[in-house]
Parts: C-alpha cells; structure tokens; sequence
C-alpha cells in the first residue's frame, strides 16, 4: 500500500477506496518514518495523540516531537538497522506537547516505500490500565477483608482484657504510674479503631440496590464539607443534569465521595487562599466491562470527578494508592482509599486518580439504573467500546 502525507494526492486501495480514508479509519495513531527519522505520513489519529496537524508533523523529524531519549525513537532505529518488526509493551512515551506522560505499547515494522520506511503504530494504554489496575485493588481488598475477620475476633477480645485490666491498676497507682495505665487504655482504644475500620473490608453481603441521584450525593457532600473540614475552600460544581442515576447504596456512596474531598482539603491544606475542589459529573460512554459467569457486560457511562489544585500524590505512590496500608498522610492507616476502591467495586465501577503538582482529580466510572433500579447490561458491545 502506497501511503503519502495528507497534503499530496491520495492513492486508492481496494475497490477505488483511498488509502488515506482506510488509515484514518484506523483508531491509534500510526506514522511512517523516513530516512534521516523524517516523518512522512501520520493519520487523523495521529495528529489528535501528538496535538499537531498533518502539515505541521511532515515538516520534523521524529526527534523534534517526542522527548530527548524517548523509546519511540530506538524502536525505528531497531527496526530501520534489523528490517524486522519489533512489538514494546508499557512505554512511557513523553512529548511537549503532553501534559503527562503516556502510558502505550508501540509497534514498528518496516513498510516497502522509498529510505528504509518504518511504519508505526501507537495504542494508548490509559483504559486498560485503569481496568487493569482496578482489578488489583479489588484483589487486595478481598485480601483485607479476611485479615479483618481474623483480627475482628483475635484482637479485639484480648484488648478488651488487657483495657480492663489496666483501668484496675489505674486506681491503685502513684501519679506516675497512673500515665502508664492510661497510655495501655488509649492505645488498646486506637487499635481497636483500627480494627473497627477495617471489619468494614468483611462485609460481604451484597448491595441493596436502589437508583441514586448522584447530584443528590454530591450535594450532601459538599454541605458537610462545607460547614466542615473545608470552610475555607471553594467548592465548585460541574455537573451534567441529565446525568441517570446510579443504581446503589446512598449512604455509602455518600461515604466514598465525602473521604475524597476530605483528602482533597487535607492536599491543599489550611496555608492557601487559593484552594479550590470541583465537583464533576458527565456522560462517557464507551467503557463495559464483562460479567463474571455471563456474556453479559456492563456499560460504565456515568463518570463522577473529585478534583483540587493541592500539593498532589508523589510519582512513586499512584500506582498504589488504592492498596491497603497506603497512605501520604504521616498519621495516616492507609485504609480510606482501599475502602474508596471497595465500595466502588462493590457497585460495579472503577475508580482511578490523576496527579500532578496542583492538579489530583479522583475519577469514578460508574454504571446507570435500569428501570427497575439494577444495573443496566449489554449483551453485546459495540466496536468502539473498550472491553475487559
């Protein structure tokens, strides 16, 4: 197939269709790179990954888009020396056109077109990754959730003693001794807080299910913040008012949305007159997961954002910050986001956080009611539509 820069004549393919039109049908970006790493051709969805247009991108190298030591640029270079196609998984692709960077898998291959061509071909990874991501939070959480059982009955009842039995020293003891005493009782009540908390990952029992007005939620959240933990911020509403509802527990999405704008305050702080959160909501269609044991799959379309403008997550926790145990906060347990994740999960979502210095959002897919309150299946997805 012979393939030309967007601004010279198209050549046709099959049936007289143009070749152009076929690769610009395609849905990941795909260049050819020349001699000299000159790029000479990029489709559609190229020019929206790299934010540039056609004419722009022909007229530069491949270094001059991407980041200095970018792997994109080693993968052609393999490919031009080898004449073989070469497949790379988990790149981190940078660029200065990127906010952030990019999580793809990249694939190169050479292409039968004038100075050793190369075409390649880019699919961002972000949905998978959350997907992917999510399900190893669920794992995790259902690790909690049997740790907890056990600690529920073979912690608590010891503590409960050895409380006892120091409030009964405590009025036999000298002043000095008496601190003693009540440093055993407050710490036997923080670590049965702490156990308290997490018998929550062993609830088990399944959702009572009802349509919920997000917006509704959302509402109450910002009341008690507002009142609350964060009268000093600006709490900014975005909402899509046609939004369906979300078929679940209120009270306990009420629980979920209220721990992430409590973190949100907490990451701006009391320092700044700046801060600001904002509530969003927005229809998206285009994710479904599969349903265990059916060929059923659940559209995922209602996306509900937490974001603020605070200090951020550092680099080296993203990845784990819905794991059990993990925290940014230097007192903190690191339970709140694994109970986030969970309840999440619990009502058929995925959940997932974004963040750079003044910037975190927290986004939460979640699936739409049915008629009768459930949540709404699909027996087939359409082409477009991410799957897992």
């Amino acid at each position: 197939m012979a393939l030309s820069t967007k601004t010279s004549g198209a050549s046709l393919g099959a049936k007289g269709i143009p070749c152009d039109a076929l690769v610009d049908a395609l849905p990941h970006p795909l260049l050819v790179i020349g001699k000299g790493l000159a790029i000479e051709y990029v489709n559609t969805a190229a020019e929206d990954f790299f934010q540039m247009s056609a004419g722009v991108l022909c007229r530069h190298s491949l270094p001059d888009v991407v980041a200095f030591g970018c792997p994109l640029v080693a993968l052609v270079e393999q490919v031009q020396r080898n004449g073989t196609t070469v497949n790379e998984y988990g790149v981190e692709l940078s660029s200065f056109r990127f906010e952030s960077t990019k999580l793809v898998d990249l694939y190169g291959g050479p292409v039968p077109v004038p100075n050793s061509g190369v075409m390649v071909m880019i699919q961002q990874r972000s949905m998978a990754q959350m997907i992917e991501r999510q399900l190893t939070h669920r794992g995790a959480a259902r690790s909690v959730s049997g740790l907890a059982a056990v600690l529920a009955h073979e912690i608590k009842n010891p503590l409960s003693g050895i409380r006892g039995a120091a409030q009964l020293l405590e009025g036999e003891c000298n002043e000095s001794d008496r601190t003693l005493t009540q440093l055993i009782c407050s710490e036997s009540d923080r670590i049965c807080k702490l156990v308290d908390r997490m018998e929550i990952f062993g609830d088990e029992r399944p959702l009572q299910r009802e349509p919920v007005n997000i917006h509704d939620v959302l509402d109450h959240v910002k009341q008690v913040a507002s009142t609350g933990f964060a009268s000093n911020i600006k709490i900014v509403e975005n909402y899509d008012p046609s939004l369906p509802p979300v078929p679940g527990s209120r009270d306990k999405l009420v629980q979920v949305f209220l721990n992430l704008v409590k973190n949100a305050a907490e990451a701006i702080g009391d320092q700044r007159n700046d801060g600001q959160i904002t509530l969003s909501t927005a229809f998206r269609p285009g994710v479904r997961l599969s349903v265990p044991g059916s060929q059923a799959r659940v559209s995922l379309p209602l996306e509900i954002a937490v974001e603020d403008n605070g200090s951020g997550v550092p680099a080296d926790l993203i990845q784990h910050l819905f794991d059990p145990f993990v925290s940014t906060k230097p007192s903190g347990t690191g339970l709140g986001l694994a109970l986030v994740a969970k309840i999440i999960g619990d009502h058929g979502g995925i959940i997932e956080c974004d963040s750079r210095p003044r910037y975190t959002v927290f986004r939460a897919l979640m699936p739409m009611a049915s008629g009768d309150g459930t949540t709404k299946t699909a027996k087939t997805a359409k082409p477009n539509e991410a799957e897992t």
